[in-house]
């Protein structure tokens, strides 16, 4: 199962307790074993979480992000925006921590990273990307946007947030070479919608 995840809605409870999205699975399934999250997305990200309800359909979501083979691309409103119009961010990523808490960082010893990216729209101070990403490292978006010298807007560890703007990154489509196929799109948030829309998104299909 391919959910919807609202921008603002944590995946799984943290230490400051709150509403997740593994709160509602008992509405998704009664089983005694399940559902369980097939991979992760950042609290503050929209868009498409796949779910598995089965241990099967768990291990072989799983496999697809571990091997490389799901096809995963996410939409950004960045700041400014970069110079050329397509590229690819090949930069390896670690966490680091610290007294104020933790953040990925561009490091030789860390894990591979990669990111295919291309411009889809531009506006004043702003620029619409398309972010393939070829790995899924935590925070690898907003990371690789940020080494490109254009963070995702409004966001507050690799940017330059402030005037209560949220995060603007979408997980926008996932496709999973399984047996079918699962392939899903989710739309763009309502907070990303004005700012899209400056740089040339319509709703219409």
């Amino acid at each position: 199962m391919v959910l919807d995840k609202p921008a603002g809605l944590p995946v799984h409870a943290g230490p400051r307790g709150g509403a997740s999205v593994e709160d509602m699975f008992p509405s998704l399934s009664r089983r005694r074993d399940g559902p369980w999250l097939a991979h992760r997305l950042d609290a503050d990200t929209a868009g498409c979480l796949v779910v598995a309800l089965r241990k099967a359909a768990l291990i072989a979501a799983q496999a697809c992000f571990a091997e490389g083979r799901a096809d995963k691309r996410y939409w950004a409103v960045v700041q400014d925006g970069p110079e050329t119009e397509a590229g690819l961010v090949d930069r390896p990523l670690a966490k680091r921590s610290a007294t104020d808490g933790w953040r990925m960082e561009a490091s030789a010893d860390g894990q591979p990273a990669r990111t295919e990216w291309r411009v889809l729209g531009r506006a004043p101070g702003l620029a619409w990307l398309e972010l393939r990403l070829l790995t899924g490292r935590t925070h690898q978006a907003r990371v690789h946007c940020a080494l490109l010298g254009c963070p995702v807007l409004g966001d507050p560890v690799y940017g330059r947030a402030g005037g209560g703007v949220r995060l603007h990154l979408l997980a926008r489509s996932l496709t999973l070479p399984l047996d079918p196929p699962v392939s899903a799109t989710a739309p763009p948030p309502p907070h990303m919608r004005d700012r899209l829309a400056l740089c040339g998104w319509t709703s219409s299909p």
